[in-house]
């Protein structure tokens, strides 16, 4: 089945839902955006084909579609949230749903109750992260205990952390420090910027101690395209480690046993496929599909047009919910709590929300 979305704001990420819809069409549709400015609502639909209306109650008259995303900057996010959420539509909010504290204990306040909110936070449905993921839930190396991600930043680490040491809403102290050190950066959102010129870059690094599970975040500015800065995921365990694609797990009390997550990637040397990742395998067993296989999407193409059709299919009754608001919360909540501790110097413990609950 179709999913179909509507979209508030026409910024990156709205663009980012427009590109996979037309690559897609058979599987994700978007039905029109809503924006303020008329210019880039003609923009929108001159190059995407997409209606573009002035506000939420026009796109509604218009069509109404299986949810709605809201994709507009931090401090916007909450009220587009509750203007969907008052409209009693699914709303898919991107990350994180407000900016600071005060405003997620506001949000929940409004429309935690709903049932109606889930986060766009993607980053356990990239393929990589699914597959460890199911290793985790499987017990390959038994209990996980800690996790260690050097990746991305903030929210989107932590979800990491959570997810795959299985922590719900514990409470977590935390301890962070941060440190500039030289370091080339040639290389952004916007392209290769040609400059190789080492400049100071912050390198954040936080413990998140949820009481005898711990989590280490480590993250360098702009490392998500940051060429020169690989990304880690160590995840340790009662049983064994994970580092990365590495996994080394007792096979019995005296066999320590080595195996490989495996990636299957068609179109590369003699492979006449489509460039795709088909699946990851580990030990001879497929642990991840591509649910997109055909389409040549890259890993966060994957993860972002799965959390869509997965709201799809939980706005219509027919799946589970991707990634709850309350969850949602929790992330940030935390990722505030490392930036409180920087600038403090000193340890920041989390409470139990009204979200928790």
């Amino acid at each position: 089945m179709t999913t179909t979305l509507g979209a508030i704001g026409s910024g990156k990420r709205t663009r980012f839902f427009l590109r996979l819809a037309a690559m897609m069409p058979d599987r994700l549709r978007v039905s029109g955006i809503v924006t303020r400015s008329a210019d880039r609502g003609r923009e929108v639909t001159d190059q995407w084909g997409v209606p573009a209306f002035a506000s939420l109650d026009e796109l509604l008259r218009h069509e109404r579609p299986d949810y709605v995303a809201t994709a507009v900057p931090w401090e916007a996010m909450p009220d587009a949230i509750r203007e969907v959420a008052g409209h009693r539509i699914p709303v898919l909010a991107e990350t994180p749903p407000a900016p600071d504290l005060a405003g997620l204990r506001s949000l929940w306040r409004d429309v935690g109750g709903t049932g109606l909110v889930q986060v766009a936070e993607q980053y356990l449905l990239m393929p990589g992260h699914a597959a460890r993921l199911t290793l985790m839930r499987e017990g390959v190396i038994g209990e996980p205990t800690s996790v260690q991600v050097s990746s991305t930043h903030l929210y989107h680490a932590v979800s990491l952390i959570r997810g795959l040491l299985g922590i719900g809403f514990d409470a977590a102290e935390v301890r962070a420090g941060a440190f500039e050190a030289p370091l080339a950066d040639p290389l952004g959102f916007d392209g290769w910027t040609g400059d190789d010129t080492p400049r100071r870059l912050t390198t954040t690094i936080a413990t998140l101690d949820f009481g005898g599970r711990m989590g280490l975040y480590d993250f360098t500015d702009n490392q998500w395209w940051n060429p020169l800065r690989m990304r880690r995921v160590v995840v340790r365990g009662s049983i064994g480690e994970l580092v990365d694609d590495r996994v080394v797990r007792l096979a019995d009390p005296t066999t320590p046993v080595e195996s490989l997550l495996i990636r299957r990637d068609t179109g590369v040397d003699l492979n006449l496929e489509l460039r795709d990742l088909k699946h990851i395998s580990f030990d001879g067993r497929v642990v991840y599909r591509n649910p997109f296989a055909g389409a040549s999407l890259s890993d966060d193409d994957i993860a972002v047009a799965d959390i869509l059709e997965r709201m799809g299919a939980w706005a219509r009754q027919e799946g589970p919910p991707p990634y709850p608001l309350a969850d949602a919360c929790q992330d940030h909540l935390i990722s505030l709590a490392i930036g409180q501790s920087v600038r403090t110097g000193g340890p920041v413990t989390t409470g139990k929300e009204a979200w928790a609950a």
